[in-house]
């Protein structure tokens, strides 16, 4: 199969932290399971505020050090074409599904869901912003989207058009 069946866009506030985060741990889940050519995935960020900017030297750094590179992705906001290209927008908490949801056409609001709705066995409804914290605000993060991400191959693998 040659054309993508998935689009998925993973969406927080500034795109530096977790939606950048979301996009690399789920490429590399895709990759270890030959599946990157169903998906296409992108992030993006409800405010504007770090234009093509890298993600968080913390995210970064977090990250790295369980074998994801962050260095390559940048910044950008949703732009109104995301809401007909992405199959799933996928927000990572409450703040961020309410913002998409008033910007989005009423035909395309069944696609915008939260990442936290794909974790396995945690009780989280939403995978929290960590950029104010410490070192284990990042960790936490890194452990439930490590977690969602299973759950999201797992729905990819049943729903993804063959």
């Amino acid at each position: 199969m040659s054309e993508v069946g998935y689009k998925i866009l993973f969406v927080c506030m500034g795109n530096i932290c977790r939606s950048p985060t979301a996009e690399a741990v789920f490429f590399t889940r895709l990759a270890e399971r030959n599946l990157l050519y169903k998906v296409k995935i992108d992030s993006a960020g409800t405010h504007n505020f770090h234009p093509n900017s890298p993600p968080d030297k913390r995210s970064q750094l977090h990250a790295l050090k369980r074998g994801y590179d962050l260095s390559n992705l940048r910044a950008r906001p949703v732009v109104e074409s995301d809401f007909e290209e992405f199959d799933l927008l996928l927000t990572m908490d409450w703040d961020n599904r309410a913002l998409l949801e008033e910007r989005c056409p009423a035909l395309h609001l069944h696609k915008i869901r939260g990442l936290a709705e794909f974790l396995q066995t945690t009780q989280a409804s939403v995978i929290p912003d960590p950029f104010y914290g410490g070192d284990q605000g990042f960790e936490n993060v890194l452990d439930l989207i490590e977690e969602a991400s299973e759950g999201l191959v797992k729905f990819i693998i049943q729903n993804a058009q063959a």
